[in-house]
């Protein structure tokens, strides 16, 4: 048998050693003040931006030609380019938890998720219409 050497864990060296500790701060710019007399409530929000309105589209259950299986397809896009519709596909799967494709200016995700896609295309600024069966 080969004698191992055995690691201490009593602690030895210690870790602090930090490498920001002989960092200064001086030269450099003063930051922004926060105002503090005016309320939290009136300054404005990245967050808070109104949503603009991007259109309707068509949010569809179909399993025809599709050997029995269902696909949701969301159709009629206005303005919007294949890499647009593909990142929205992409953030659909993401969402739903399926596959889907962009096919013929359309997206078709797997699976009966309308309510999943049309929360995803409102927070993406268009206005969801659940259209045929």
């Amino acid at each position: 048998m080969k004698n191992k050497q055995r690691v201490p864990t009593t602690g030895g060296q210690s870790l602090t050693q930090n490498p920001f500790d002989q960092l200064s701060s001086t030269g450099l710019p003063v930051g922004p003040a926060d105002d503090v007399s005016k309320p939290a409530s009136s300054l404005p929000s990245p967050t808070a931006a109104p949503r603009k309105n991007r259109g309707r589209v068509d949010v569809i259950r179909q399993t025809a030609h599709r050997g029995g299986k269902t696909v949701t397809v969301v159709k009629n896009f206005v303005g919007i380019g294949l890499p647009e519709k593909e990142k929205l596909a992409k953030a659909m799967q993401k969402a739903c938890g399926t596959g889907g494709t962009v096919k013929d200016g359309q997206i078709e995700i797997q699976g009966d998720k309308r309510t999943e896609v049309a929360h995803i295309l409102t927070e993406a600024g268009f206005r969801p219409v659940f259209a045929g069966g």
